[in-house]
């Protein structure tokens, strides 16, 4: 039995990432993966669909030059060409993750791994393929078999959520699996779901020219977002031509032979059928605790995923969570930074727990939705006397410049303090912009900070101070 002190289970963003700053602190490190290095995000996730997004934001550009005093005669496009590219991309980065854990001196061993109690971390023959081929394992990974650590962190992930009902089935109902990789751009598509997942591959079909139908349950779009952004969001969203009913159920799919009809229920109750050629189920993600052997070790679970105090520490000494199998927001960024912490914790150096209110979220669609913190709802709902700044990109020279004249930056205040509770964006670019409110909030900057921060001109952060200073009153450029 082969010892280490600090064994992780999942090679995705947060389990590598644990991985790799564990053996910067000095411990001996492997790290357990069963299917793909870099995990969902990486290789069917984050990264890809960025890649699809790329060549739909080119193509859109493309399709129209004449906005830009340009010409572009006969422009198509090549479905297996965008989706080579982005498994490509993918793979490029694969292959950086396993150099990465080399480079560090961290041990890959191949295979699907389970808890046996005591550090006891046992490593079954890895089965799971792709496309009906076995996930090659990395040259020089350790296989099956039975390993021991002082310190055991689980980093399994998640995967789509399944409802009854709308099962996919990998031809005619898609996860976003299928999704990232479709033989040919369906003519009409249903997604159901409208959360981060479902808006960007609604965006994606839509300007490669699917007639796209959008349904959420909830009341407005991105339901997680301020309501003023997903508001204006929607608005840029139906004026592409998207078809989105909220407050809406889809009841039942009937799945033909290369079509699906499904039935809609609406708020009033009324139904109404639509047939399209696809549909994508994206309605969020479950945890993967199951396999494990947790139950027999007495590890607390909450709603499908594992109980964990802020440092990754779980009810059981020795084991760890990090990422989506601890519990939302599921969001690569936030399991690297959990990685972090769990091992610089375990090292024994102060650490601050995670802080889930400032950690940032962002949806890629078109346009770009960005936020941080509290909406204003939230923070009214909290009991803070606020103040929120607004400034729309029509104000902002950079923007008009790039033939980007829709969105709005919302930033919100405690008005007794000036501590900034929340910032909004819907517009281009705006999932670079948001960073710049991570750190303000993270420094504990105020309003009066940020008014007397100078930004670059001409920039569409430009739109972040104007925002802070509208809160004021004192809004220049509107």
């Amino acid at each position: 039995m082969s010892d280490y002190d600090v064994i992780v289970i999942g090679g995705g963003p947060g389990g590598y990432v644990a991985a790799i700053r564990s053996a910067q602190l000095g411990f001996r490190t492997a790290v357990v993966e069963a299917k793909h290095l870099g995990g969902i995000c990486l290789n069917w996730g984050c990264i890809p669909t960025k890649a699809l997004l790329r060549s739909a934001e080119i193509y859109h550009y493309m399709t129209h030059a004449g906005a830009y005093g340009l010409s572009a005669q006969g422009v198509g496009f090549d479905a297996a060409a965008i989706v080579k590219r982005s498994r490509g991309v993918s793979g490029q980065l694969n292959m950086g993750v396993t150099g990465l854990l080399k480079k560090n001196k961290v041990d890959i061993i191949w295979g699907r791994a389970s808890l046996g109690g005591g550090g006891v971390v046992k490593v079954a023959p890895a089965n799971d393929t792709e496309y009906g081929k076995p996930n090659p394992a990395p040259r020089g990974a350790k296989g099956a078999g039975d390993y021991k650590a002082k310190h055991v962190v689980v980093a399994t992930g998640a995967r789509p959520r399944v409802l009854p009902g709308l099962e996919p089935d990998g031809k005619l109902v898609w996860t976003y699996f299928e999704a990232m990789v479709p033989d040919r751009m369906p003519k009409s598509l249903l997604v159901v779901g409208s959360g981060a997942i479902g808006i960007e591959f609604a965006s994606f079909y839509r300007t490669m020219g699917a007639e796209v139908t959008v349904v959420e349950v909830l009341p407005q779009v991105m339901p997680v977002e301020d309501e003023e952004i997903s508001k204006l969001a929607r608005k840029q969203f139906e004026k592409q031509g998207l078809k989105i009913h909220t407050e809406t159920k889809v009841t039942k799919l009937d799945r033909g032979a290369d079509s699906v009809t499904a039935t809609l229920e609406f708020k009033d109750g009324r139904t109404e059928t639509l047939t399209v050629e696809r549909v994508i189920s994206a309605v969020g993600v479950v945890g993967n605790v199951e396999g494990l052997g947790l139950e027999a070790l007495g590890v607390k679970t909450d709603r499908g995923t594992i109980v964990t105090d802020g440092l990754g520490r779980t009810s059981v000494p020795g084991l760890y969570a990090i990422g989506d199998v601890a519990g939302p927001p599921m969001l690569a960024h936030k399991a690297e930074h959990e990685g972090v912490i769990c091992l610089e914790a375990i090292a024994g150096k102060h650490v601050h727990p995670m802080d889930k209110a400032m950690i940032p979220g962002c949806t890629y669609c078109h346009p770009q939705v960005a936020s941080v913190g509290l909406t204003e709802k939230k923070a009214r709902e909290a009991g803070y006397e606020v103040k929120v700044g607004r400034f729309p990109f029509i104000g902002n020279g950079k923007a008009i410049a790039l033939g980007e004249p829709d969105g709005l930056v919302k930033t919100i205040f405690d008005k007794k303090t000036g501590r900034l509770l929340g910032a909004h964006m819907v517009g281009a670019e705006v999932t670079e912009l948001i960073q710049g409110f991570v750190i303000a909030m993270n420094l504990e900057t105020t309003e009066e900070d940020l008014i007397h921060t100078v930004f670059p001109h001409p920039t569409l952060s430009e739109m972040m101070h104007e925002s802070v200073l509208d809160s004021e009153g004192r809004v220049i450029h509107m």
